[in-house]
């Protein structure tokens, strides 16, 4: 069997490419990075090791790798295929879609090309959707029609820790044990096999947001209180007693919006919280914090980590007070080297919180989850100003 998969960062290799792997698969990464396509393509083999106290290694073999640059290249594998996954962050997805769109079209000219799945592994809702219209959008109408009888996108949430990597071997990655990659099985194709490693569900969204609003939410959480206490890494923001109730507290009212969403067993779900928090703790690893906190445009939008559970938690008249004070403290995050980090100071300093955090959350005026936003927001600017930890 084989599988081509986008994106062989750290999640590519440390995470997809080591489950497909280890389920049979002959994997092919494609990426831009000319250093790791090339390692890839010499040694056809990279190492895994787990965050835990025995520091336990997997050998990953029979793999190889294309430049992205080399479309038509992609193309034919994408048409010799099986699988096709990604993890490029969901950002990249547009650019993965034309060289998609162009292995499709090869397919199809292949009467005995058997059904392909399209599975994009990416912290977002719907991604593997958002990439078929993204490739659809290429394709003419006589292609997608045949497309849809041999081509699936169904929809993943994936979740798996694995920090900044600070090896020797560019290839070796080094992952926390627990994995999670569930997939949307009722939008299989007729006959499709199963991938050891791979949780089927009927219905993915109480999985997805029960991830997204658990690990992500708590994750970035804890990244941006932590960067605001002055801290360089998450473990050492859950070592500090304060920081790690400020996390659980925020991880209650999303588990609180939750379980009644999803008519969930309460005490099974905190759990859930409970283990989460241990992993975010893992001695083993060294999580950085702006590594966690990156990108804070995209994570205080509409439909991500910490607007969306607050909007479904306040239609259901719970509290949103913590996760307004992870809004307020994604304001201060000024990390180095985060372009996403530099226009939000910049724009912080022309036109004040107000009118930034209403753009960007997409909270109209006087929202009430916008109002303790800014609240909190004027406090953490004053405890800053006097030089007091938050």
């Amino acid at each position: 069997m084989k599988a081509v998969h986008f994106g062989a960062g750290n999640i590519g290799r440390g995470f997809i490419g080591l489950t497909l792997s280890q389920a049979g698969y002959e994997v092919c990464f494609v990426d831009v990075n000319d250093q790791i396509v090339s390692l890839l393509q010499q040694r056809r083999s990279y190492t895994v090791k787990l965050a835990n106290d025995t520091g336990d290694e997997t050998r990953v073999s029979g793999v190889t790798a294309l430049h992205g640059s080399r479309a038509e290249q992609v193309a034919a594998a994408i048409a010799e295929a099986d699988l096709v996954t990604t993890a490029v962050g969901v950002g990249a997805l547009k650019h993965v879609a034309p060289a998609l769109a162009q292995g499709i079209a090869l397919r199809l000219a292949q009467s005995d090309a058997p059904p392909l799945h399209v599975i994009a592994c990416e912290n977002t809702i719907g991604g593997s959707a958002q990439l078929k219209g993204l490739t659809y959008a290429l394709l003419n109408e006589s292609f997608i029609r045949q497309a849809e009888q041999r081509t699936a996108f169904p929809d993943a949430a994936v979740d798996r820790i694995v920090p900044i990597q600070q090896n020797e071997d560019p290839l070796e990655v080094v992952v926390e044990p627990f994995f999670e990659w569930v997939v949307d099985e009722s939008a299989l194709l007729e006959g499709a096999g199963r991938i050891d490693g791979i949780h089927y569900v009927p219905d993915l969204e109480p999985y997805i947001e029960r991830k997204l609003f658990t690990v992500n939410t708590g994750h970035c959480v804890a990244a941006y209180h932590g960067y605001l206490a002055g801290y360089r890494t998450i473990q050492e923001v859950m070592a500090d007693g304060k920081l790690k109730d400020e996390v659980l507290r925020t991880l209650m009212e999303t588990g609180d919006m939750l379980v009644r969403r999803h008519s969930w067993d309460s005490r099974e779900h905190r759990r859930y919280v409970e283990r989460i928090l241990e992993r975010f703790a893992n001695p083993h690893l060294t999580d950085e914090v702006a590594r966690v906190g990156r990108s804070p445009i995209r994570k205080l939008s509409p439909q991500d980590r910490l607007v969306r559970p607050a909007r479904l938690a306040h239609e259901s008249g719970l509290p949103t007070e913590q996760l307004a004070s992870g809004m307020a403290a994604a304001l201060f995050f000024d990390a180095p080297d985060d372009p996403e980090a530099a226009s939000l100071q910049a724009e912080l300093a022309e036109e004040g919180p107000s009118a930034v955090i209403e753009r960007y959350t997409g909270l109209p005026s006087g929202h009430p989850i916008l109002r303790q936003a800014l609240a909190r927001y004027e406090v953490y600017l004053q405890l800053r100003t006097k030089g007091e930890e938050t």
